[in-house]
């Protein structure tokens, strides 16, 4: 895909995120919904979701691929790392990077943006592709937006995911 398609398909994915979070704040309809809006605009997504923070650890939350890592301490593969720098993560070749957490063989490349709202760590964005460098700083400019969007419209109250006594 040529650099300028790129942008503008970007653009177009997080207008139309805007427009679909518009009025609904709940945060399981607004990360499904997101996740399924990166997986159908982006062919070569094996998996496009989200981690959520619990305090203690990264957990699966919604997304679109196959089956997946339900746990993730922090600082532990590229999620945890995300989580634990608060700063954007891209790998380009997933087989060469020493701390990464295989969960499906047919991702190759990965980026992870840390959700953060009101200096509180929320969870994080995880993207795999099946291709070697599919992510530059283009798709950091637009996914760190993304997330800005969804950080906005989204009402965040995570007691549902509290451990339970």
């Amino acid at each position: 895909m040529l650099y300028s398609e790129k942008e503008s398909l970007y653009q177009t994915v997080n207008e139309q995120l805007s427009f679909l979070l518009e009025g609904e704040p709940n945060v399981l309809a607004n990360l499904s919904n997101a996740s399924a809006l990166l997986k159908i605009n982006f062919p070569n997504t094996v998996f496009a979701g989200f981690y959520l923070f619990d305090g203690k650890e990264l957990i699966l939350g919604p997304f679109q691929g196959g089956i997946s890592c339900v746990r993730i301490p922090i600082g532990r593969g590229v999620c945890g790392e995300s989580a634990a720098s608060r700063q954007t993560v891209i790998v380009g070749d997933v087989k060469t990077y020493p701390n990464y957490i295989s969960c499906d063989s047919k991702a190759l490349s990965e980026i992870v943006v840390p959700m953060v709202k009101d200096g509180q760590l929320l969870g994080v964005l995880d993207l795999d592709s099946s291709l070697v460098d599919d992510y530059d700083e283009l798709d950091q400019k637009y996914l760190e937006e993304f997330v800005a969007i969804l950080l906005d419209k989204t009402e965040w109250n995570f007691s549902m995911f509290e451990e339970k006594a």
